[in-house]
C-alpha cells in the first residue's frame, strides 16, 4: 500500500512538472524525482505522456497553425508555444554552424534573432516589426546546447508593443531581451481621395 501511494503522489507530481516544463528530457527527470529512467519511462506511458521529442512535436505543430506575421522560415528556432497576443516558447538547438571557432561558442546573432522573430510572432498580427531592442548577454551558449526562448507582452498601446524575452539552457538565463514591436495597420486598397 505503501508503495502504490508513494508512485500515486511521483504521477501526480510528474504531470505538474510536465505542466511547468514539457521540455524536460527522461533524464532530467530521473533525477529531479530521483529514479531511474526506466521508472519515469514506466511513469509517462502509465499518464499517457509522450516522451520529449513527441510533445514537443505536438506542440509546434499547434503553435505553428496560429502564427501570423511571420512565416515559418523567418522563424529562429523551432516555435512550441504560442498564444497571440500574450506569449510564445520557441527552441533552438545549437548547431556545429552556429559556432564561432575556435572558442566553441554559439554566434550572438543566433540567440538575438530567435529572441527578436519570437517577439514578432507573438503580436499576432499580420504585419509586425521590431522598433527597438535592448539585449543582455548573460552567458556562453555552446554546441548542442538547446536554448528555450521564452516572449511575454508586456504593454500594448495603440500598435506598439512591449515585449520581453528570457532565454534558458536548463533554467540558467543565458539572454534576455526588451522588443518594442510595431504592428501597423496593413491599407486595404480603399484609401480616401
Amino acid at each position: 500500500m505503501y508503495k502504490r501511494n508513494k508512485r500515486q503522489e511521483r504521477h501526480k507530481a510528474l504531470a505538474r512538472y510536465l505542466q511547468n516544463d514539457p521540455f524536460a528530457t527522461d533524464e532530467e527527470l530521473a533525477e529531479h524525482f530521483h529514479v531511474s529512467i526506466p521508472t519515469i519511462r514506466l511513469d509517462r506511458l502509465a499518464l499517457g505522456i509522450p516522451e520529449v521529442r513527441e510533445r514537443v512535436r505536438a506542440m509546434a505543430r499547434e503553435a505553428q497553425s496560429r502564427m501570423r506575421g511571420l512565416t515559418a522560415e523567418e522563424l529562429v528556432g523551432e516555435l512550441v508555444e504560442l498564444q497571440p497576443g500574450q506569449m510564445g516558447i520557441s527552441i533552438l538547438e545549437i548547431k556545429p554552424e552556429m559556432i564561432i571557432q575556435p572558442a566553441g561558442v554559439a554566434k550572438g546573432y543566433y540567440l538575438f534573432a530567435q529572441a527578436n522573430s519570437l517577439a514578432l510572432a507573438t503580436i499576432g498580427a499580420e504585419m509586425v516589426v521590431t522598433g527597438s531592442a535592448r539585449v543582455r548577454y548573460r552567458r556562453p551558449v555552446y554546441l548542442h546546447e538547446h536554448v528555450v526562448a521564452r516572449a511575454l507582452v508586456k504593454v500594448k498601446r495603440g500598435v506598439t508593443y512591449l515585449v520581453s524575452v528570457h532565454s534558458k539552457v536548463q533554467g540558467e538565463i543565458v539572454f534576455k531581451g526588451q522588443f518594442i514591436v510595431i504592428a501597423p495597420q496593413i491599407a486595404t486598397g480603399q484609401e480616401a481621395n
